[in-house]
Order: structure tokens, then sequence, then C-alpha cells
């Protein structure tokens, strides 16, 4: 495996290859869920190249930006053992400069559920996601359905700007007590922790009442409010794959999501139906 720092240095070693490339971008602090999101790139393509960048155009004022995980030796270690070829590791001002073109998030779909508590996130997200597609120029981009909003845009993303990559969504990963793999399952302390297996709980009474036959959206939300107390809700919803509210659960075209806050600790979470 090799290390790059520069945009230039890594676009110089790909240009080298003739193969296919998978591409998983992270913001570090590896888990189960990269290593699956890297072993689903290392089954389909030639080359896996993963880049660990901790993006501050994302990071909203007062937000853990400074404090987000850092396991840059352990990363490395997991990114070998895992087959990566190329390991893209970046200075901030090896991304950015003064006076940016960025790329702004859609006017609804950017600002609503996770994008109405972080304004100007997603236009943070998609503005990096568009700088390092278009430095590693992947066949395919690997992301995992956890983030769904995100992941939706950046789909979205990609059609807009007839950008030659296919996305691939990718199931999302727990731990033994359902929890989600996520790197800020660290700020937990274990009584959080216990407190936060309260969304996942909430997630499987909602697919339970879908298996019992209840669509209706307010009766599945009230249920899962129910489970979730008494944790800050951000939001519980039923929507559409584009992210539209639904009335009903539609089966094939239906996400429903949960965003709480535990402690300090934002966590996100969904299941597809």
């Amino acid at each position: 495996m090799k290390i790059l720092r520069t945009p230039a240095d890594l676009k110089a070693a790909l240009q080298a290859h003739s193969g296919t490339i998978g591409f998983v971008p992270t913001m570090g602090a590896l888990h189960s869920g990269h290593r699956a999101l890297i072993a689903a790139a290392r089954q389909e393509n030639d080359i896996v190249v993963v880049s660990i960048f901790v993006n501050p155009t994302q990071f909203l004022a007062g937000e853990d930006l400074d404090a987000y995980p850092r396991r840059i030796e352990a990363d490395e270690k997991i990114c070998e053992l895992s087959g990566v070829d190329y390991l893209f590791y970046p200075e901030v001002s090896q991304m950015y400069g003064r006076d940016e073109v960025t790329v702004c998030a859609p006017d609804v779909r950017g600002y609503i559920l996770e994008g109405t508590s972080r304004p100007g996130h997603f236009s943070g997200v998609l503005t990096v996601v568009n700088k390092l597609l278009n430095i590693v120029a992947p066949d395919r981009a690997y992301f995992g359905k956890k983030d769904a909003q995100q992941l939706m845009l950046i789909e979205t993303m990609v059609n807009n700007l007839f950008m030659r990559v296919e996305i691939v969504p990718c199931e999302t990963v727990r731990d033994d007590d359902g929890l989600a793999l996520s790197s800020r399952n660290a700020y937990l302390s274990p009584e959080e922790r216990e407190e936060a297996l309260k969304i996942p709980r909430a997630l499987k009474r909602a697919t339970k009442l879908v298996m019992q036959g209840v669509t209706r959206s307010d009766r599945i939300v009230a249920e899962m409010t129910a489970v979730l107390e008494p944790l800050e809700v951000e939001y519980a919803v039923v929507v559409d794959r584009r992210f539209a509210p639904a009335e009903h659960v539609e089966i094939g075209n239906t996400i429903i999501l949960v965003e709480a806050l535990v402690g300090t600790t934002r966590l996100l979470d969904n299941v597809w139906i």
C-alpha cells in the first residue's frame, strides 16, 4: 500500500494503471463499516483507493471539528490489511485555497432533516466529494446507507453534473448490540451507549409494524417516538427514496429515518423498506 499526500501525486500514480478503480472516501477513525465498504471495492475493482480527510467545510461553528477522532496509525493498518492499494491522506491546504468554487446543496433536499439543524453542512459534503471524485476519477465510489440523506445528495450531484462514476450504496453495518457503527460512537459513555440503543430499537419497532401491515406514517412515527423517549429527537420521519415526505409506507420506495442527540453526540440511523 502506498500513502500519498497530494492530489498531483495520487493522480500521477493512478494514471499508471489501466484497470478499474474503486474509491472509498472517509474521514478516518475507521471501523468495520468502513472495512465493509473497502471489501466491496476490493471485490469489484482492480485498484482500491481510500481517502482520509476530516473536511472542515462540512462542520458548522461550534461543532466537533477539532475533537473529531483521528487515529491515523490504526487507520493505516486497517487499510493495509484490507488490501487497499493507495491511501490518500491530504492536508487541508492541499484540498482548499482562497476564493473557492463550491458546490451548493439543493435548496430543498439539502436543507431538510439533518440540513435543518446543520445549514450548509451538505454543501461542504458535496464540495469535498466533488473534489475527491475529480482527483481519483474512480469507476465506482462506495458510500454507506446509514448516511442516507448524504448518499441521496451525492447521487443527485453525480447525476446533475453528468459525472462519470457509479455510486454504490452499501448496507449499514451494526455492532453486536444493534447500534449502527459510527466514528462518533467513540464519544459515548457506557451509560450513553445504552441510551443510544433506543435508536435501533425504534427502527426495529417501525419495521415490525410494517411487517404487521401498518403503513400509515403518523402511526409508525408515534410508536418510534415513544421508544426513543427521553432522547432529544431531531427527527423521526418516513420519506420516499427521493426524500419527499410519505404519508404511507410503500414497499421498495421508503426510508424511515431517525436523528437523535445522545448526550451531546448526534447519531443517525435508518431502515430502508
